[in-house]
């Protein structure tokens, strides 16, 4: 199952199980982001992913995940708040942005993905990080190769964020590699700087841009989860779960499997017709 460099190379078999899971993340987070607006509230929408997920047949990755255990099915990250948000009784008001952590275990398998959610009409700042985000997530999935470095990654990530402004790349939290468990081996950096191990067939990796309006430097705050920007700039988060086959790039967690968006970039297809 492991390659020579240490990365778990799955099956065709198993792919397609990670698939389903991919597809009940995709899901789940297509419903919340739906669900979004002005007067919600973030444990609102951990009710309403945690429903979506178990009634799909799936368990969520990340209730009682670690220590301490964390305790709800989705992380909400409002503002300036980059990841690991708790959900609870903040109440959702219009301008803000909501970033989504969603994670889907289905027969042992996982699916791992994000999304930052404008809460009605929000500045045009917001929506621009936002913008860079998802932008670099893509990018960086653009990069991706037989192989390649898991470095190309990150070096792609960052230079799109560079490419649009003053704008910080979260380094202290990564991307991983993810299978049998949420987080495996590598580490996927949005820096570049890193070489990493070649990429194969059958390599599955989680990858997440967490981008901010300031500087990069995050603190965790007292409930020992929820990561937030030091100097209070605001941050926008994307993630996907994708595998690399014999075909091409294949993201697991995309409703359409990332087909759309590869082909504009002219990147070839990994998944099913």
């Amino acid at each position: 199952m492991f390659g020579a460099n240490r990365l778990q190379l799955k099956s065709p078999d198993e792919l397609e199980v990670m698939r389903r899971a991919g597809l009940v993340v995709a899901r789940t987070l297509a419903a919340v982001e739906d669900a979004v607006r002005p007067g919600i509230t973030t444990g609102e929408l951990n009710d309403l992913a945690e429903d979506a997920i178990l009634s799909s047949g799936a368990i969520p990755s990340f209730l009682g995940y670690s220590e301490p255990p964390y305790p709800a099915s989705i992380c909400t990250s409002v503002n300036d708040e980059v990841v690991h948000g708790i959900p609870g009784d903040r109440v959702l008001a219009e301008g803000d942005i909501v970033s989504v952590d969603c994670g889907a275990i289905v027969d042992g398998w996982h699916g791992d993905a994000a999304v930052t959610i404008a809460v009605g009409e929000t500045s045009p700042e917001a929506s621009e990080l936002m913008r860079v985000t998802r932008e670099a997530l893509w990018a960086g999935l653009a990069a991706v190769r037989f192989g390649g470095r898991v470095g190309d990654i990150g070096a792609a990530v960052e230079a799109h964020v560079r490419s649009q402004g003053a704008y910080g790349v979260v380094e202290d939290y990564t991307g991983h590699g993810i299978g049998t468990e949420m987080h495996m081996p590598p580490e996927v950096p949005n820096l570049g700087g890193t070489r990493g191990p070649r990429m194969r067939h059958g390599t599955t990796l989680a990858v997440e841009p967490m981008v901010t309006t300031g500087d990069q430097a995050t603190t965790v705050r007292p409930d020992e989860w929820t990561v937030a920007t030091r100097d209070g700039g605001w941050a926008a988060h994307h993630e996907h779960t994708f595998a690399l086959t014999e075909r091409g790039v294949w993201v697991l967690t995309a409703l359409d499997g990332g087909a759309a968006e590869l082909e504009r970039l002219g990147v070839p297809y990994g998944g099913p017709d």
